[in-house]
């Protein structure tokens, strides 16, 4: 039996080219090569008058199922290729992109970051998942941060914005804006941070 996740047109498709194989038609004519032992004992079975239909029939359908697995299997490894390789462009797109994105807990601790938000942030990628937010910010505006948060919980709207104050490494205060949204994956919210001389 095929997977319930495949389309009744798939299910169909995938029986033909099974059988368009078996037939010697298809691309992958000769994988059915090494068929297993257990079918070779229905071969025996063929070979007397009283089982032969019966035994040639279940070996037929044994057949064209060990080509729909194979065939699926194929399907599967090129789906499964094309994911890997949208996967590696999305995260490349992440990470070059010019706004700082951030996945943070609800009490700001900072689970994922691209590298524009540990440049804005001034320390190594690898260094921040652990670290809380509010700790890069000047106190006065840890409230603007956690009022962001509160609003998402209580369902006040699909975004929040407001303005943050980042404490700079040169002791230099640096405004950046930023917006809020629930994580739709998880219990996370998703952050961006534009600086203030870049945005708009």
């Amino acid at each position: 039996m095929l997977p319930k996740t495949l389309p009744s047109g798939d299910r169909d498709g995938l029986r033909a080219r099974a059988v368009s194989q078996l037939r010697g038609d298809g691309p992958n004519a000769n994988s059915c090569a090494g068929v297993p032992d257990a079918l070779r004992a229905l071969y025996d079975l063929a070979s007397s008058p009283a089982t032969a239909a019966k035994a040639l029939a279940l070996l037929h359908e044994l057949q064209v199922h060990q080509v729909e697995v194979d065939l699926q299997d194929e399907e599967l490894r090129r789906t499964r290729a094309d994911l890997e390789a949208l996967l590696a462009r999305q995260i490349q797109l992440y990470d070059a992109a010019p706004v700082a994105y951030l996945s943070i807990e609800p009490d700001t601790t900072l689970r994922e970051v691209n590298l524009t938000a540990a440049r804005i942030l001034g320390l190594a990628r690898e260094l921040l998942p652990g670290r809380r937010l509010e700790s890069f910010l000047l106190p006065q505006t840890h409230e603007v941060l956690h009022g962001m948060l509160a609003q998402l919980v209580q369902g006040s709207g699909a975004t929040t914005h407001g303005a943050l104050r980042l404490a700079g490494l040169d002791d230099a205060p640096r405004l950046v804006y930023a917006s809020a949204s629930r994580d739709p994956a998880g219990e996370w919210f998703l952050l961006t941070l534009t600086e203030a001389s870049h945005a708009g």
